[in-house]
């Protein structure tokens, strides 16, 4: 059996709306964006990653770019399976022997339906997995941020990622109470786009709204080192050229007020359905910021306000996620929450 265990390789992975990371022997080999470009006419997928990035919204009649995963769930399953192998090809770039058989932590988040859960586990298997297991988006996150998940404590986990904002709270190693809502990185996106076009009146894509927000993104429109205005190039609804415009953060803030507002209102939800003792474990020790969504500037500060608790980010938050998925893999028998 040992000569057949070394065939086994284990990976874990964080299958996110937005990006796709992997970790292999504790090292992160793939972060890519999660989309792939398929040929119209043979279905035979062409790139993914960054790679189908650079085509997305700029393809022609027989080449189309997909995002698989929608609202953190699989929309599209073929692409979703695609993906996913050509993903895992990228862990071994030189071509091995054998061919190993992979044994899989993915994670998913909290509010998935059984169907849902069903096609995450099936297109892996597609993909080449023995073994698969599952785990909740915020139980890796606190497991990234260094957490420990087995003790009787409170902890408030806030993972704001690309599709959906999981608010959950957990202790003894289980989620106590969770609140899940799909506004996040692609609602701040399109937050920006339909600002642009209404108070500039320019048409701009989906990748240059995601570039403005990581450039000048912003939750509070008075920063105490404000990022300079950024040129934003798009066409004019107007007279339908191409023109180039100079955007501030204070703008984008104002954009994404609303979207915001409604994950403070999550927030306080998710804290008024916590049983009193974890409460005030939360009280004592503050709410964690993980995600794309908590590098936003100012975002810990404006929750800081509204909660009147403090509000930790985590170091490399985008990561924090798929560093926990690999801990669960090591520890595969230890923890119980994770699911066959």
């Amino acid at each position: 059996m040992g000569f057949f265990n070394f065939l086994t390789q284990e990976i874990a992975i964080d299958l996110g709306t937005a990006n796709t990371l992997i970790i292999h022997n504790d090292q992160v080999v793939v972060d890519e964006p999660s989309i792939v470009a398929i040929e119209r006419a043979s279905g035979k997928i062409v790139a993914v990653g960054k790679k189908a990035m650079m085509m997305h919204e700029k393809t022609h009649e027989y080449l189309r770019t997909i995002r698989p995963l929608k609202d953190g769930v699989i929309a599209d399953f073929n692409a979703a399976e695609g993906m996913l192998r050509e993903m895992i090809k990228l862990v071994y770039p030189k071509k091995p022997l054998f061919s190993p058989s992979w044994r899989m932590v993915i994670c998913i988040p909290s509010s998935i339906t059984e169907v849902e859960k069903r096609a995450v586990r099936d297109s892996a298997e597609q993909a080449g997995a023995k073994e698969v297991f599952l785990i909740h988006e915020p139980m890796a996150a606190a497991l990234g941020i260094g957490i420990d998940v087995e003790e009787p404590v409170g902890n408030m986990i806030i993972d704001i990622g690309g599709g959906t904002t999981g608010i959950s709270v957990i202790a003894l190693a289980g989620i106590v109470c969770d609140q899940s809502i799909r506004i996040a990185g692609d609602e701040f996106t399109a937050d920006i786009m339909e600002a642009l076009r209404r108070y500039h009146s320019l048409l701009i894509g989906e990748r240059t709204a995601e570039q403005i927000k990581i450039q000048i993104g912003s939750a509070l429109k008075e920063l105490d080192n404000p990022p300079d205005d950024v040129p934003v190039n798009g066409r004019d609804l107007v007279t339908g050229i191409p023109k180039q415009i100079m955007v501030s953060y204070q703008e984008v803030a104002e954009a994404l007020d609303k979207s915001i507002f409604k994950i403070e209102e999550a927030i306080l939800k998710a804290l008024e359905t916590t049983p009193p003792e974890l409460a005030a474990d939360i009280y004592r020790r503050g709410l964690y910021l993980t995600g794309g969504g908590a590098l936003l500037r100012g975002l810990d500060k404006r929750l800081t306000q509204k909660i009147k608790l403090p509000v930790h980010v985590a170091d490399d938050p985008l990561r924090a996620v798929v560093r926990g998925t690999g801990i669960a893999l090591k520890h595969v028998g230890k923890y119980p929450f994770l699911m066959q």
